[in-house]
């Protein structure tokens, strides 16, 4: 089992210690929560475009469902920005899974 956890590690260029102090915990903290928040803003506008082209979806709906996607995004460049982070910087490498987004 170690040499499988050894294996992945290396792959994902996982450094043998991790520097920690407080400038780092938080941007990499951060940088964790806006790359979960992004793979669930996706899923969420996926299946939105999903049930708009099924027409299970009410003109009201679809505003709102809009506005909300929009105010999301623009919550996300606000935020990449007091973080200074990017969009790339948000597609983790996962290795020979390829990137994340």
């Amino acid at each position: 089992m170690d040499t499988d956890v050894e294996s992945v590690a290396s792959s994902l260029d996982v450094p043998e210690r991790i520097d920690i102090n407080p400038d780092n915990v938080e941007h990499g903290l951060a940088k964790l929560v806006l790359t979960l928040v992004e793979v669930i803003r996706q899923l969420i506008e996926k299946q939105a475009l999903r049930r708009l082209e099924g027409g299970s979806l009410t003109d009201e709906e679809i505003e709102k469902l809009g506005e909300s996607l929009a105010l999301l995004e623009n919550k996300m460049q606000e935020l990449k920005g007091v973080f200074n982070l990017s969009d790339e910087d948000l597609n983790l490498d996962l290795g020979p899974l390829g990137k994340l987004l």
